[in-house]
């Protein structure tokens, strides 16, 4: 019976002094995990509007960058109404490059495409619409690619 009662005190002590040397050495016990964790998935997208029927082929006229989580950011010009333009339309673009119902331009073909890329909510997203030319463009209800 002794022994074990021994056994025990050894055994605790051995625990103690090791939960007691884990504490006192630097980043040993407390060390977090490389990497930063978020509340949020993240939402970062590049938008262009290129000259051109075709994303591929088309001449990039200009670019900017939007983030909408943790928090809008970004090279646009307004990220926080464009940010609230996505998540309205739950990244459904179509809705966006729609013309607005007051508006008429002519029929002449000089094609503009604006394209999404990035990652939208944790997953990865990819958006292009060919308008039929730069009035089109101008005339969509949304601001997600007035810039």
């Amino acid at each position: 019976m002794r022994s074990i009662a021994r056994g025990l005190g050894l055994g605790s002590a051995a625990m103690a002094l090791t939960a007691l040397t884990a504490l006192a050495w630097p980043g040993a016990a407390g060390a977090a995990p490389s990497g930063t964790a978020s509340l949020y998935a993240p939402s970062a997208l590049v938008l262009a509007v290129a000259a051109g029927d075709d994303a591929e082929t088309g001449t990039v006229l200009r670019a900017v960058t939007l983030i909408c989580a943790p928090s809008p950011a970004g090279t646009h010009p307004d990220p926080i109404a464009a940010c609230a333009e996505l998540r309205a339309s739950s990244a459904r673009l179509d809705a966006l490059t729609e013309a607005a119902p007051d508006t008429a331009c002519t029929r002449e073909w000089n094609p503009m495409t604006v394209t999404a890329d990035g990652v939208w909510e944790g997953r990865r997203f990819s958006y292009d619409h060919t308008f039929g030319n730069p009035c089109g463009l101008r005339s969509t209800s949304g601001i997600l690619f007035d810039f």
